[in-house]
């Protein structure tokens, strides 16, 4: 999806991009959220430029709605380099105690060197970042005990950035979530539409069912045809994505009068069952269609 079909705010980047960069001496760590289903798309480029050599830990988030068959990959492709991958889910809690052990396998050297110092202890501290809707907030809150994130009056700490303590030795330093002003590729637009990452009201609903349907026939035929009711999916490989789509709301009783299609109902159905793991759980993208930078 084009990035200009998007209603972007980018003032509100450069103003995170600032407090990023000002904030980065203030941790230790620094830790990304990604969406699980779509782990190449939901990491915003902006943030590995900003971050540099400081050492990061990526969360692939939301877990139980994605496949667990392409975990292994991608956490793969996100290790390496003074940087660690584990896979959470905060309603489930899968992961979440994995955290503060990897967090001090990344930075065992500089415990050892604050332990040398007679700082044995001492509390770690995280920037977390992530884009809008991947569970950044939902994690801080189990971290911290379900606490409200307050601002605490600390050198360089701004009403726009808040320090949020947590039980398990970790200070977190939560920064605004946003996208970035442009995508180089159109797949990753499509990508964010599709999970909700983007808001609906800015978008072509129809449109971005329709591409979801050309993914999902193309990487989960069978969860789509029994979700669906499609029978063998075979009978469709003359079907444009756009014509699948109509199938669905037609199986789906979507139909308005003339016999016509009600393409708005369906695509938000469509959606909204994708979104909620009622199709299945479903990655849409692999490794090797990304070339790691």
């Amino acid at each position: 999806m084009p990035s200009d079909q998007i209603q972007w705010f980018p003032g509100h980047m450069a103003k995170t991009r600032r407090l990023i960069s000002e904030s980065l001496k203030l941790v230790d760590i620094v830790i990304e959220l990604l969406d699980a289903r779509i782990p190449y798309s939901s990491k915003n480029p902006e943030i590995a430029r900003l971050v540099g050599n400081k050492p990061m830990l990526t969360l692939m988030n939301k877990a139980s709605l994605a496949d667990p068959t392409q975990f292994d990959d991608w956490k793969k492709y996100y290790t390496g380099n003074g940087r660690g991958c584990i896979i959470t889910d905060v309603t489930s809690g899968q992961g979440i105690n994995e955290i503060m052990p990897a967090l001090r396998n990344i930075l065992g050297e500089k415990i050892e060197r604050y332990e040398e110092k007679g700082m044995a202890g001492r509390r770690l501290k995280a920037m977390i970042v992530g884009i809008p809707n991947v569970g950044k907030s939902s994690l801080i809150n189990k971290l911290s005990g379900n606490k409200k994130a307050k601002v605490e009056d600390r050198p360089g700490v701004t009403v726009n950035k808040q320090w949020v303590t947590t039980s398990i030795g970790l200070d977190l330093l939560d920064m605004p979530g946003v996208l970035w002003p442009k995508f180089e590729d159109e797949s990753v637009g499509e990508s964010l539409a599709m999970t909700g990452a983007i808001k609906d009201q800015i978008l072509d609903t129809e449109l971005i069912a329709m591409q979801l349907c050309g993914r999902l026939r193309k990487l989960y035929p069978n969860e789509l045809a029994n979700r669906y009711k499609l029978g063998q999916m075979d009978k469709y490989e003359d079907f444009t994505d756009y014509e699948l789509f109509e199938e669905i709301g037609r199986k789906r009783g979507c139909i308005i009068s003339g016999g016509q299609i009600n393409t708005e109902r369906c695509a938000g159905m469509l959606l909204d069952e994708f979104r909620g793991g009622v199709i299945g759980r479903i990655t849409l993208e692999r490794t090797c269609d990304f070339v790691r930078g």
